[in-house]
């Protein structure tokens, strides 16, 4: 598995497919056929956007942290990495709202549960979080368990929906389970059973208090309509594989991807409609009427953990934006898977 170099295929795969989708995000599928032919840009842009930039914050916060990994001491290194971003000269990539109204809250030095947005679920949630899923099993005390209470936890310092925190689990499920070499065509049942097994587990020494709200009885009720969400996006994609046209705009069928668990499905129906062709998939991804970027990084990412970084041409690995840093992030995972 380490020879495909998985993790570094998927860290350059959500930067590539961040890229492509980069110039189509705001536009309509009729302007983006206009400009780019019927099949969207024919290579990724010269940059990427806000996606690619935060998921490196994850990925790095990840890397940098003290291990066994614990919730003061990531939450420290990620509020460092998601301010630093939200300040950088560089973040000029049209960054969601929901992220930097978190982010100047974290910088004023609010408590995480403060500083959040309770009622967000929009995908910034888990368009970061593909590098929970690389965590390797069984290093430094890593287990399903604590991937799933990162990736909820990373998704609750902007957005703290219950929904936020189940996509954004679901997808680093998706990723770690493509990186192990899970048999795709069940894939979607896999997810399906994982949604069912997590439905009540709430992790409260790493979220604390912050399913608290006024209509909600206790934390397994919180949780559980985040994935009751993820559930019913998931029949949405197993449906659309079933009937639709490979043409056709997948975010017809499974959402624009503004919010997270229509990220996480119409980037999964991207995938399993080009399991085998991972460029095919993430320009199907980036010829979208919704959030173009987002549903073709998450797209990406997932291309990179079933395939390797094979899976992506030598002078698009060459020219990404950020190349050394996803190169560095890639091979420490590397080595260990």
């Amino acid at each position: 598995m380490s020879a495909r170099k998985k993790a570094s295929g998927c860290m350059f795969g959500l930067a590539i497919g961040d890229a492509f989708g980069a110039p189509t995000e705001f536009l309509s599928l009729d302007k983006i056929v206009e400009r780019f032919g019927p099949f969207g840009p024919a290579e990724p842009s010269a940059h990427v956007t806000d996606d690619t930039q935060m998921a490196l914050a994850v990925a790095e916060a990840l890397i940098e942290t003290e291990k066994p990994f614990a919730p003061l001491t990531l939450e420290r290194s990620l509020r460092e990495k998601f301010v630093a971003w939200s300040t950088s000269p560089e973040n000029t990539r049209a960054p969601g709202a929901t992220s930097m109204q978190a982010c100047d809250r974290l910088a004023d030095g609010e408590d995480w549960i403060d500083a959040t947005v309770l009622t967000s679920k929009g995908c910034g949630a888990n368009m970061r979080v593909a590098p929970v899923g690389l965590l390797p099993p069984g290093i430094n005390g890593v287990t399903p368990r604590t991937r799933a209470a990162i990736a909820q936890f990373q998704a609750a310092l902007t957005h703290a929906h219950p929904t936020a925190l189940a996509a954004a689990d679901l997808t680093a499920a998706a990723v770690a389970d493509l990186i192990s070499g899970g048999d795709v065509t069940e894939l979607t049942q896999r997810l399906r059973d994982y949604c069912e097994s997590q439905r009540l587990v709430y992790h409260r020494d790493w979220l604390g208090n912050v399913w608290q709200r006024p209509e909600i009885h206790s934390p397994q009720e919180f949780i559980s309509c985040g994935w009751e969400d993820c559930m019913a996006v998931l029949d949405r994609v197993e449906d659309a594989l079933a009937r639709m046209p490979r043409d056709a705009d997948p975010c017809e069928e499974t959402g624009e991807g503004w919010i997270a668990e229509e990220a996480f499905a119409t980037a999964m129906l991207c995938f399993l409609m080009f399991p085998e062709d991972p460029i095919s998939a993430v320009r199907r991804a980036a010829t979208t009427s919704g959030d173009s970027d987002s549903i073709a990084a998450i797209t990406g990412a997932f291309c990179g953990a079933h395939l390797g970084l094979q899976a992506w041409p030598i002078q698009w690995i060459e020219g990404i934006e950020y190349r050394e840093r996803l190169e560095k992030v890639g091979a420490a995972w590397d080595a260990v898977w």
